[in-house]
């Protein structure tokens, strides 16, 4: 897999009319968007990835060698989860989470196949949707928790925590991250008018992960900005650039503390802050706590082949898996369990490759880069293996490696004739 992702493309770019171009893009502006909004099923962003694969099918996308692996991993992945599922058909909520799987590994590929084409535009329109999707999320989020829409406060919150467009907290918490870091680059490295604009984005995108109590997102929040901001300094082009993202930065850190300050002179927030601020939470205490159940269910990930099937893990312990890898072995055997680590982790680390690779993407790159891996730690203490904006970054980024061979390539002088190359 780490050979093909960095292997050469000789094919030449799909070009298109300047219409089916903007079509394309648009699609892709409205799947960012959409991936906000997932409290009905199917939701919005199922429909319009959808329709987007058949319109991209029908208006040129090409599948490259490059994908290969990627999809022969999804695959084999998505076998071990229906295999794990058999004794189990005859459950509706089986059926349709092997099916959610499947269609998950769809648009990784489909995401990887259209970023691999007109690369800057297209990520361009894609992160505009994501910001104005988590503007939605977050501004109902935060309408909900403050009561300032009528009946919103129960249909936006969830356990006293905002969850906006959301069904979980937690899942708002993490979706907002991504375009949190996108804003955040506009505000350390733009003109004066798009960063304050983005400061302002920042601002309300980070209130609704504050709000939705969710610690792994508060402290995803913090250690992706800050491993993006050192990515951002150390591949900048002067000095002057990296004074400016250094001053900017820590000027924001300043106001995200004072803006902490003041909601925690709200009693409701103050309280609720201190509780998930805790780490003696109930849930992750005991031998059938949270990590207690990592253990034992790791046990029982080596005794059993073919795992004990998907959504099975609550009838053996009081509460789900809560870590992508474990659920792995357990909805679908050693297959899955294999499978789904190393797919995970060869993304990453040949992720590393391309960050110092001066592409026209690679701000956008970085922000993307680091919020993938802030979700993959993520996965060890809770389930992400059905979120839908971590396979569209997934996809998204395989489609950037093939896009920044084919860049590398192009840029590589070329091989004077009769030389031959060492």
């Amino acid at each position: 897999m780490a050979y093909a992702a960095t292997a050469g493309i000789s094919h030449p770019p799909i070009t298109a009319p300047p219409g089916v171009l903007a079509l394309q893009r648009g699609l892709l502006w409205l799947a960012g968007a959409s991936c906000a909004i997932v409290f009905v099923e199917p939701s919005p962003y199922e429909l319009v990835t959808l329709i987007s694969c058949i319109l991209f099918f029908a208006t040129g996308v090409r599948m490259r060698l490059v994908f290969i692996p990627l999809l022969f991993s999804l695959i084999v992945l998505n076998v071990g989860y229906s295999i794990g599922s058999v004794p189990f058909l005859d459950k509706p909520e089986v059926v349709n989470w092997v099916f959610t799987s499947w269609y998950m590994a769809i648009t990784v590929i489909f995401f990887a196949m259209v970023m691999s084409d007109d690369t800057e535009a297209r990520l361009d329109m894609l992160r505009r949707g994501l910001i104005v999707g988590a503007m939605i999320a977050s501004v109902s989020g935060i309408a909900g928790y403050f009561h300032l829409v009528p009946g919103g406060y129960e249909l936006l919150t969830l356990y006293d925590r905002a969850r906006g467009t959301f069904k979980d907290p937690n899942v708002l918490g993490a979706f907002l991250i991504l375009p949190a870091l996108f804003a955040l680059q506009s505000v350390v490295s733009d003109r004066f008018g798009k960063a304050f604009r983005n400061a302002i984005a920042f601002g309300i995108i980070s209130l609704a992960i504050l709000l939705s109590f969710s610690r792994a997102a508060w402290g995803g929040l913090v250690i992706t900005a800050a491993f993006m901001l050192l990515l951002m300094v150390l591949t900048s082009r002067s000095q002057a650039q990296r004074s400016r993202i250094i001053v900017m930065a820590l000027t924001a850190a300043v106001l995200a503390v004072a803006l902490v300050a003041v909601l925690l002179s709200i009693d409701t927030v103050a309280e609720m802050f201190k509780q998930r601020a805790s780490f003696d939470q109930s849930y992750d205490e005991g031998r059938f706590g949270r990590f207690g159940r990592h253990i034992l269910g790791a046990q029982m990930a080596l005794e059993m082949p073919f795992g004990i099937g998907p959504l099975q893990f609550h009838t053996y312990f009081p509460e789900d898996t809560h870590n992508s890898f474990l659920n792995a072995f357990m909805s679908g055997g050693w297959i899955s369990g294999i499978c789904y680590p190393a797919l995970v982790f060869v993304s990453a680390i040949v992720g590393f490759r391309y960050v110092f690779l001066r592409v026209p993407w690679q701000r956008a790159y970085l922000a993307l880069f680091s919020a993938f891996l802030g979700t993959v730690g993520e996965s060890f203490i809770i389930d992400t293996d059905h979120w839908r904006h971590f396979w569209m970054m997934l996809g998204t980024m395989w489609g950037m490696y093939a896009a920044a061979e084919r860049f590398r390539a192009a840029a590589a002088p070329p091989v004077n004739a009769g030389t031959s190359a060492i």
